[in-house]
């Protein structure tokens, strides 16, 4: 799908929680020039007007009117998206614990996956972008070019995620019960499950730097550019 007016490629990263992919799909997008499409944090803005307007996480055609109606915007920044609900920035409420699980409860309806999944392909298609999510390389861009499944050890994913988040004094036990409990909706849902695409390159980043990561997608890259 490289894009034959710009010769860029388009890029999925799929995942677990906490196998680092939003840190690397903003750091890769940065070194190669390219956009970073955050599908999460999409959902991210969805489950946060689920909770201002306390619309109900199970009820799905309520949740599909609201996404609808909103306008979710991703402007990318030196230091990562910006996130925009209505015009209103929600970038660092998105990344607050309530939201990040209200996020994978959304994220379970069929009908909310494909309207998201179209938006995602709309803002995809020009090429020239890196988008990481859990159903990238399957679902929105079946036919990406270059696509990587970025998995870790669950011990190392839940230390991430308690060092992402910054949460002082927190009990690590309840993180860790959160992480695994999304791991399980992410895996087992219905629509779209979390797996990695047959022709994906999965990279175990257990003992690998974020430094380390990103040279080896970029090199992955280049290769994918020299033989087009």
């Amino acid at each position: 799908m490289i894009d034959s007016s710009t010769g860029k490629l388009i890029i999925a990263i799929d995942g677990p929680a906490g196998a680092g992919k939003s840190t690397i799909a903003s750091r890769l997008a940065r070194k190669l020039g390219y956009v970073n499409l955050e599908s999460g944090a999409m959902y991210r803005a969805l489950a946060l007007k689920a909770i201002e307007w306390d619309a109900s996480f199970e009820d799905e055609a309520a949740l599909l009117k609201m996404a609808q109606d909103s306008r979710i915007t991703l402007e990318p920044t030196i230091g990562g998206n910006r996130v925009l609900l209505d015009g209103r920035d929600i970038s660092g409420r998105i990344r607050e614990r309530d939201v990040t699980e209200g996020a994978s409860k959304v994220s379970v309806h069929p009908a909310v996956r494909a309207w998201m999944v179209a938006r995602q392909r709309e803002l995809g298609l020009g090429g020239g972008v890196v988008m990481e999510g859990r159903d990238i390389g399957t679902m929105v861009f079946p036919d990406a070019d270059l696509k990587i499944f970025l998995d870790a050890d669950p011990v190392i994913r839940e230390q991430r995620r308690l060092d992402q988040q910054n949460i002082k004094g927190a009990p690590a036990e309840s993180i860790a019960a959160e992480l695994r409990e999304r791991d399980r909706r992410d895996r087992t849902r219905a629509a779209s499950p979390l797996l990695a695409a047959d022709d994906a390159i999965v990279l175990d980043s257990t003992h690998l730097s974020e430094d380390e990561v990103v040279d080896r997608i970029e090199r992955l890259a280049d290769e994918k550019l020299a033989a087009k």
